[in-house]
């Protein structure tokens, strides 16, 4: 509820402003005199302030420039006699909202709050949306416009400049390793060391050495003294990838390097201090782990201080073909093809299919596309089978050694117009066709 604050000498007429702006839903508090107005505002938080400009005590003028000078921000109502609008005029110049004359005309106050209010609205909702467009516009790899790829940028930009460990979970395929650098180069460590390891490609009997590296025959073949990663990574950032695989007795020596901020190589009693930040990634459910003995309940504490959850790709299917695109262009690039994009029923296949592969399958799918296709449009049997049977939508069963290439294509053309809402542009990027073709398909099905 909005809270005003009415500042007049005239108690009967403060009285009745609040009876009339209570019953309009605001909270109405009242001040008998410039000087309790203005140590009201310092008290506490008002939203608007009404004020007579004529007062024993303190005048409105004097008051205002008080207030302005606590609060500028504060929007202040002056009322004012028909004799004084010259001296309204002036406290308009020096950071009065507006002014009303007396007798008030009751309508028009109303009108005046509700204007009032409705541009603080827009002007705090505006500031959030450039301060929301900031924090998307941070150094990144990752593609997408979806809901869900926004709210994750928000997050890793809001993560990233701390110094807290994260946990960073989504299933394969999905970019935990992009997201992760995300963080570490938009953090204040981003000019030191990211260095990367993935834990579950080291056997356990030597993780502990990449890890914590080793002195010089410390075990058979350690013929020289090595750094470990912590170490390489003193100052910046640790990215342990596929921290679940971890056995439980490295997890014991990790936890006690988080808590003692310090290392012990292999071979060696000496202790050596280290400042890494520890980004761990995972596709496993590590609270569920934790609960069941898989996983050391104080070493998931630990880690997960903020979690950065990545969305599948069936979560963000609006994303697929602004990332088809983009790794068209790319492997087209790599394996000197001239492809211009994707037939309507290719892209439609790929945003049906439920890529259980994430990010990681959509992109072998294009570059399987881009060496097999036969023309300048990768075309549905140029894709992976699998695409082509699970996608949603398209039965299992069919047949596509009987049925018609111009069938196939005008059911994708349907069906992506329809999920686009009938934006006709909409549908074309989608598809990777240009709206020209899309009409001239839609004419010649007789939708248009």
């Amino acid at each position: 509820m909005k809270k005003i604050l009415v500042v007049d000498d005239d108690r009967a007429h403060a009285m009745m402003l609040k009876t009339l702006m209570t019953d309009w839903g605001y909270q109405v508090l009242l001040a008998d005199d410039g000087i309790i107005g203005v140590e009201m505002v310092k008290a506490q938080p008002f939203d608007l302030i009404l004020m007579d400009m004529k007062m024993v005590k303190m005048s409105g003028m004097e008051a205002l420039q008080h207030i302005k000078a606590y609060n500028p921000s504060l929007p202040v109502i002056i009322m004012t006699a028909y004799s004084s609008v010259q001296t309204a005029i002036k406290a308009l110049k020096i950071g009065a909202y507006d002014y009303l004359t007396k007798p008030l005309d009751f309508d028009k106050l109303k009108l005046t709050i509700e204007r009032i209010f409705e541009s603080i609205f827009l002007k705090t909702e505006n500031q959030d949306l450039k301060t929301r467009l900031k924090a998307r516009s941070f150094d990144h790899d990752i593609i997408g416009k979806s809901p869900a790829i926004l709210s994750l940028l928000d997050t890793i930009h809001m993560v990233a400049p701390t110094d807290a460990n994260v946990l960073v979970t989504g299933e394969s395929g999905t970019g935990k390793e992009l997201v992760s650098s995300a963080i570490h180069f938009n953090s204040l460590r981003k000019d030191q060391p990211f260095v990367r390891i993935n834990c579950a490609a080291i056997t356990e009997t030597l993780l502990e050495s990449e890890l914590f590296g080793h002195e010089k025959g410390a075990f058979t073949g350690a013929d020289r003294r090595r750094k470990g990663k912590f170490l390489l990574a003193d100052k910046g950032s640790i990215l342990l990838d596929e921290i679940g695989e971890m056995s439980l007795g490295m997890q014991a020596k990790l936890l006690r390097v988080i808590q003692e901020k310090e290392i012990t190589p292999v071979g060696s009693d000496q202790n050596i201090n280290t400042d890494v930040r520890i980004i761990a990634a995972t596709n496993k459910d590590l609270k569920k782990w934790s609960e069941q003995g898989k996983f050391r309940q104080d070493l998931y504490y630990r880690l997960n201080v903020v979690t950065v959850e990545i969305p599948a790709l069936r979560e963000r299917k609006e994303d697929i073909p602004t990332l088809a695109l983009h790794f068209l262009e790319m492997f087209a690039k790599k394996n000197k093809r001239d492809i211009k994009g994707f037939s309507p029923d290719a892209m439609d296949a790929m945003i049906r299919y439920g890529w259980e592969g994430n990010v990681r399958e959509l992109m072998n799918s294009v570059e399987r596309g881009v060496v097999l296709a036969r023309s300048d449009f990768i075309c549905l049997e140029d894709l992976p089978f699998a695409t082509i049977k699970e996608a949603d939508g398209i039965d299992a069963g069919t047949d596509f050694g009987n049925i018609r290439l111009s069938q196939v294509e005008q059911k994708a053309i349907l069906s992506t117009l329809e999920s686009a809402g009938g934006n006709k542009s909409e549908a074309a990027r989608r598809l990777g066709i240009t709206r020209k073709t899309l009409f001239k398909k839609l004419k010649q099905y007789g939708k248009i």
